[in-house]
């Protein structure tokens, strides 16, 4: 069963648009509160780099299973300049606005999974999932 739904990127008011989503659906498949508000900071996350450095793209927030486990995925999509250096950051303290750099590596710590594709010019994916316990 796959419930899909997708939130286009393009002002502010997107990003609690977005946000809004993920945590009605977390709290439809059964998370707790701070599971929830785990899932939300991520989907935040997303959509807020999404904003600042791609300028437009789309986030899909849906539910997914695998065998008795339910859990939610989360899929930000964006045609920017792409990352050059996926690993440097995933590393605490990088940031390329000036931040604390704790975004992508915070992000990690509170999924349960997130992978990053990005490719210079074309732009990033990036799957963040967590499951139900």
């Amino acid at each position: 069963m796959v419930n899909k739904s997708i939130v286009e990127i393009v002002t502010e008011w997107d990003i609690v648009a977005v946000r809004q989503l993920g945590r009605i659906e977390a709290k439809k498949i059964g998370f707790n509160s701070v599971d929830q508000a785990k899932i939300t900071t991520v989907i935040s996350e997303l959509a807020r780099n999404i904003y600042l450095y791609a300028l437009t793209g789309e986030i899909s927030v849906e539910r997914i299973t695998d065998g008795d486990r339910i859990g939610i995925r989360i899929i930000a999509v964006d045609k920017g300049q792409g990352i050059t250096d996926v690993r440097r950051v995933m590393k605490d303290g990088f940031s390329t606005s000036g931040g604390l750099g704790a975004g992508l590596p915070e992000m990690k710590r509170l999924m349960d999974n997130l992978e990053i594709l990005s490719e210079i010019g074309q732009g990033t994916i990036i799957k963040a999932e967590k499951w139900l316990k």
